[in-house]
């Protein structure tokens, strides 16, 4: 139950500081921009970095405890780790172009 008490307390607070971006005045001056093409940018970086930084935690987790189980393995280990956390940082850079390009 505390759980989702946190849960709950941490989107009351998030939609509490975003409620002034709602209140603000149009300024003068039209960029042709939509809001929600910013939304969507955000929201697309967010997620990535969310899960990627998950992903390579899970799978730097698991490098570790197979190295600690085999300590003679740690050449194949460490070798397949980088090449592993290099694939998910690229997925991240491609949601950070995607968000540039949705802003373009």
């Amino acid at each position: 139950m505390s759980r989702r008490f946190a849960v709950l307390a941490l989107v009351v607070i998030v939609l509490t500081l975003a409620a002034p971006v709602f209140a603000q005045e149009h300024s003068a001056v039209d960029t042709g921009k939509n809001m929600w093409q910013y939304v969507g940018a955000a929201f697309a970086i967010g997620i990535a970095a969310a899960f990627g930084s998950l992903g390579q935690g899970r799978g730097l987790a698991a490098a570790c405890d197979a190295i600690g189980r085999n300590p003679g393995a740690v050449g194949p280990i460490r070798i397949t780790m980088i090449i592993g956390l290099a694939l998910i940082e690229s997925l991240v850079i491609y949601a950070l172009i995607i968000a540039f390009l949705i802003l373009a």
